[in-house]
């Protein structure tokens, strides 16, 4: 049985993967970019297991085909589209993440 205490402890764990990702990402070289892939395997895997929900800012930025922490200018580009209120993240891979805003 998974009870409250267990679920902040993966979300704790979650938010702390996409942390070193995030790090890992900003050093660069091949070798780092696969392994924040794999922090972020790791944190949705967490996620599922518990049935916890990821924090709006981890989800918003994991391009959801090859789990890479989106940072703008490093990892994809950004396009702001006015009518439809939302800002386009290409991850490199060629998926992209639409994000609404108000």
């Amino acid at each position: 049985m998974i009870n409250s205490t267990m679920k902040k402890i993966a979300v704790e764990r979650i938010e702390r993967l996409y942390d070193l990702a995030k790090e890992r990402e900003l050093a660069g070289g091949d070798d780092n970019d696969k392994l924040a892939m794999r922090y972020i395997a790791l944190a949705r895997r967490i996620g599922m297991h518990y049935r916890v929900r990821m924090p709006k800012e981890v989800k918003n930025n994991i391009c959801k085909k090859c789990n890479r922490v989106l940072i703008p200018g490093i990892t994809c580009t950004v396009r702001v589209v006015g009518r439809d209120r939302c800002l386009v993240y290409r991850c490199k891979c060629g998926a992209e993440k639409r994000v609404f805003y108000d």
